[in-house]
């Protein structure tokens, strides 16, 4: 590959990852999700252009994806927080459980293959997208989040598979509150918040299980690569505002139908790059 071609190529990655940032930033506020459904995906992409061991290349776009989430999750807890929408008795419970299922996940990161991680992210938002999609109002569990020990255990759950994931938890604790009578807007907002818990151990968890790994990419951290995680954050960071102020003006409805078609879309590109 000649050097003209290698460089407009790798513009043409940057400006990719530019717009890839920018979109998890307004996910991370529309809908309480850190962007790793658009990260991961994209990131995969870049690796493979770049040549990156197939044994690899999920683990590093995964966590690199878990770095990114960090401050655009704490971005748009602090904005949902203002609005007074967050539902702080849950998370103050999930405090700890959360990062006990990220330490697992972490755990399982360092010996599953890419293959079956893609196939984990692709399963499960199908199943969400078809739930939000398919929802009608008796479609419920109860009529509120229920108390331990089922609280504690969907917390561990819920930060084992979205650590998995790369992704924030808002995928799965926004089906989970809706599920048990809680609004749309609530469970979005808090979200952000499980976010952050699961997004900072995360970072220390993808850290130690890639540490020595053969074949990452250079300047790379364990599973993290840094130099993508400083190209992402700043456009990520910006965008996240924008994303509280549409959620806010949405109907429940819209919100559920709009993140629906969204995880199809995205179940859809993990299917195709396992065939």
């Amino acid at each position: 590959m000649d050097i003209a071609a290698t460089s407009t190529q790798l513009i043409e990655f940057a400006i990719a990852v530019l717009v890839a940032g920018a979109i998890s930033g307004l996910l991370a506020g529309l809908f309480g999700i850190g962007g790793g459904t658009v990260l991961v995906p994209v990131l995969y992409q870049g690796l493979t252009f770049f040549g990156t061991d197939e044994t690899v290349r999920m683990q590093v776009a995964v966590g690199t994806s878990i770095a990114i989430i960090v401050p655009t999750a704490i971005q748009s807890f602090a904005a949902h927080r203002k609005r007074g929408a967050v539902d702080m008795q849950l998370l103050k419970d999930w405090l700890v459980l959360l990062p006990v299922g990220v330490i697992a996940a972490s755990i399982v990161a360092a010996t599953i293959s890419g293959g079956a991680l893609r196939a984990i992210f692709a399963v499960v938002a199908l199943v969400v997208a078809l739930r939000l999609l398919l929802n009608r109002k008796g479609w419920v569990l109860g009529g509120d989040i229920p108390g331990n020990p089922w609280r504690s255990i969907i917390g561990v759950f819920i930060g084992f598979l979205s650590t998995l994931m790369g992704i924030g938890g808002g995928v799965l604790n926004n089906t989970f509150m809706t599920l048990y009578s809680r609004p749309m807007h609530q469970a979005v907002a808090t979200s952000s918040g499980v976010g952050v818990i699961i997004s900072i151990p995360g970072i220390v968890g993808y850290i130690w299980a890639g540490w020595g790994a053969h074949g990452l990419p250079p300047f790379s951290t364990g599973f993290v690569n840094f130099p993508a995680v400083l190209i992402l954050i700043p456009t990520s960071v910006l965008a996240a505002p924008y994303g509280v102020r549409l959620a806010h003006a949405l109907s429940r409805r819209q919100l559920e139908v709009a993140f629906g078609l969204f995880l199809i879309f995205v179940a859809a590109r993990f299917i195709v790059t396992l065939v």
